[in-house]
């Protein structure tokens, strides 16, 4: 018969499953352990390694006559030839000579371990390696003469911080020494960037000899010249913003314009993506406004900031200015060269260009002569400012009581263009700068001509399917759907009409004339009242004009009835969605991913020189094996008592299973929730005392009763 023979594993010694469990318990206080001795011994000696006090032999922060002091005797040990000192130390300690007794290098070092010019003791050694002592040339530093009153800067204090603060504008602060060889460099390019800020965000500058206010916005890390930057509203150091890029006029106006301004950048265009990309998708009732650049940089703040300011007005592009193409611009805008701006308005209107620098208050007059169109648009946003809305005033001033409004309203189609066309000629026709002569007062159009000059005549144009309700508030005729709303049939019409609003004065509120339906439904009533005049004639210029003057002279002059009554709201235009994009896509996930890497990496770069951080990763290790070592125990004293009462259990259980038949094969569940049950051992059998429920002995029997009472 043959024998099969079953291989088995043999079983882990218990000794070592014992000291794998022990390893893996005590993993993390071991790696704290660990990492606190690396830090104190690697770390520690290399964040705060020897030195130039060291160097001399004197202690820290001696002053400069101990250090003259301490030089002149290593100098007598070297001259004498007690002591022949290595080309290295003698490189070592000359540089430490010429620091510490500059007041200005020496409180730098001392306050802030600035020490920006320690690339000089590497040059030297490599240039003198091998060298006599006799053979080095000193001095080795360059004394730097830097005054911020030469360069007309805004000096911050500790007395004017605090006001700083109180503005409504971003303030950015350069923290520089005067004896900083990096801050004198970057003296011109702080010149640039205050000239770009200007008008939004204030500068200024703080000195290190201000030791109170220095030591709050210093750094070691980053070094000086730092920039620190607080944004609109921000009056404590919890919402200030730390640069740490490049010291660039770009990246640093960049910095400012994106982080602490929230402003969105420009986009740059193609000649090939310019009419794709940025004409046509531009919004038509926007004028197009394109700067060239010369040199590529982004957009200036104070650009950004008009950009944004006149985002309902205007779109904005950039296009970076190459000879090759100067013909092609000069034949389709009129650019001669660059840095210059064009503001491209209406379809047939000749672009306007501007050439040169401009700064930010000269911007701002040159978008405000031409955020509009030759012919305005009446849109929600510039109603007011047209004095196209009976909840405003005149262009005149709210003290002017009548004023007039032609509006132009139909459709986008060749009609409309069409008219739009004649409208801007009558404008033309009428805005001339001369003076109203005696001939020119009897002349047909002199009403107009006089009202336009005092801002009382408005002329714009109103888009019928985008303002449908204002529009059929107006046009109530048989033909309104041939100019407002969406189009039904191919027919579109433009029709003309005028506006008569009339300011009603305090005494007069209750002698106005009301509209039957503000009286039915106790609407409430624009503060000014309106009269209505539609033009029914052709699309000659003169007509119109002699027409708009009728309709002057007859309002200015005579008392017209007017109607108080709720002028229907204008409809919001939506928002570009070039810009809107821009907005959105200023900081792409990648770049914030990057941000967000880069600031945790400055953080732990930080604390990597804390002598603090040894000690707390010690104490947290002991902590950690303490808890450990004293879980481990509580499991220890539990298993061990589980294990005598298991022991206690066993006579018991022996001594059952004999007096028991064996029922394995039909288990009672009741039992077996009674032995569960059970917290402590029962009695034996043979220990237990008779009783009336014991069982009946081996020699007892049942004794038999008669039927009678007696026997």
């Amino acid at each position: 018969m043959a024998t099969s023979s079953v291989s088995r594993v043999p079983p882990k010694p218990a000794a070592t499953s014992s000291l794998l469990s022990t390893l893996k318990a005590y993993f993390i206080p071991f790696i704290l352990f660990s990492t606190s001795l690396f830090y104190q011994l690697i770390v520690i000696p290399r964040a705060f390694p020897r030195s130039h006090y060291d160097v001399l032999g004197i202690r820290a922060h001696s002053s400069i006559e101990e250090v003259n002091q301490a030089y002149g005797k290593l100098s007598s040990k070297w001259n004498s030839g007690v002591e022949v000192p290595s080309t290295i130390d003698f490189i070592k300690a000359q540089y430490a000579f010429e620091l510490l007794t500059n007041k200005i290098w020496k409180r730098d070092y001392d306050l802030f371990s600035i020490d920006e010019q320690f690339h000089v003791i590497e040059k030297a050694k490599e240039q003198y390696v091998g060298g006599s002592i006799s053979e080095i040339t000193i001095p080795f530093l360059e004394t730097i003469s830097f005054d911020p009153e030469d360069h007309a800067v805004d000096v911050i204090n500790s007395e004017n911080f605090l006001s700083k603060l109180e503005t409504d504008k971003a303030l950015l602060i350069q923290i520089f020494s005067p004896g900083s060889a990096r801050c004198a460099q970057f003296s011109n390019k702080w010149k640039r960037i205050v000239t770009l800020l200007d008008g939004v965000a204030d500068t200024g500058v703080i000195d290190l000899a201000d030791v109170q206010l220095a030591t709050y916005l210093a750094e070691k890390r980053p070094g000086i010249p730092a920039l620190v930057a607080f944004p609109p509203g921000c009056r404590g150091l919890r919402c200030m913003s730390r640069y740490n890029g490049e010291l660039s006029i770009d990246s640093v106006t960049d910095w400012v314009a994106m982080s602490i301004l929230s402003l969105p950048r420009i986009r740059y265009y193609s000649k090939e993506s310019m009419a794709q990309d940025f004409l046509l998708k531009s919004k038509p009732h926007k004028v197009k406004v394109i700067f060239f650049s010369q040199t590529g940089e982004r957009a200036t703040p104070f650009i950004r900031q008009a950009a944004q300011n006149y985002s309902a007005y205007a779109t904005f592009a950039f296009v970076l200015w190459q000879e090759g193409e100067s013909s092609l611009w000069w034949n389709m805008l009129g650019v001669e060269s660059a840095p210059a701006i064009v503001f491209l308005k209406e379809t047939g209107v000749k672009p306007v260009v501007h050439h040169g620098y401009v700064n930010s208050s000269l911007f701002v007059d040159i978008m405000e002569k031409n955020k509009y169109h030759v012919l305005p648009q009446l849109r929600s946003v510039t109603s007011k400012e047209l004095g196209c809305d009976p909840r405003g005033f005149s262009r005149a001033g709210k003290d002017t009581k009548i004023w007039y409004c032609v509006v132009l309203v139909g459709r986008y189609s060749k009609e409309l263009n069409e008219m739009r066309e004649t409208m801007r000629r009558i404008q033309e026709t009428l805005s001339n700068d001369r003076d109203l002569t005696a001939v020119d007062q009897d002349l047909p159009s002199a009403p107009a001509l006089l009202a336009l000059k005092q801002k009382r005549l408005t002329f714009t144009w109103l888009d019928g399917e985008a303002q449908k309700s204002y529009c059929f508030f107006y046009i109530n005729s048989e033909n309104s759907y041939e100019t407002c709303g969406p189009m039904r049939d191919i027919t579109d019409t433009a029709q003309l009409f005028i506006v008569r609003y009339d300011r009603n004065d305090t005494e007069d509120v209750g002698k106005q004339p009301t509209s039957k339906f503000s009286e039915l439904y106790n609407v409430e009533t624009d503060p000014a009242a309106q009269l209505v005049a539609k033009y029914n004639g052709s699309n000659k210029i003169e007509q119109i004009v002699q027409w708009i003057s009728e309709i002057i002279k007859d309002g200015d002059s005579k008392n017209l009835p007017s109607f108080k009554t709720r002028t229907p709201e204008l409809v919001p235009e939506d928002a570009d969605s070039s810009w809107s994009s821009w907005s959105e896509g200023t900081v792409s996930p990648s770049r914030g991913l990057i941000h967000r890497v880069k600031s945790v990496l400055n953080k732990v770069h930080d604390y990597s020189g804390d002598p603090r951080v040894g000690p707390f990763l010690l104490l947290a290790a002991l902590i950690s094996f303490g808890s450990v070592w004293f879980k481990r125990s509580q499991v220890a004293q539990s298993s061990e008592a589980d294990h005598s009462s298991q022991k206690s259990n066993e006579p018991e259980r022996s001594n059952q299973q004999t007096r028991e038949p064996d029922q394995s094969n039909q288990p009672n569940a009741k039992d077996a929730t009674m032995r569960k049950r059970r917290t402590h051992p029962r009695p034996r059998n043979d220990l237990v005392p008779p009783s009336m429920t014991d069982v009946d002995p081996k020699d007892a029997y049942q004794a038999e009763f008669s039927d009678s009472d007696t026997g």
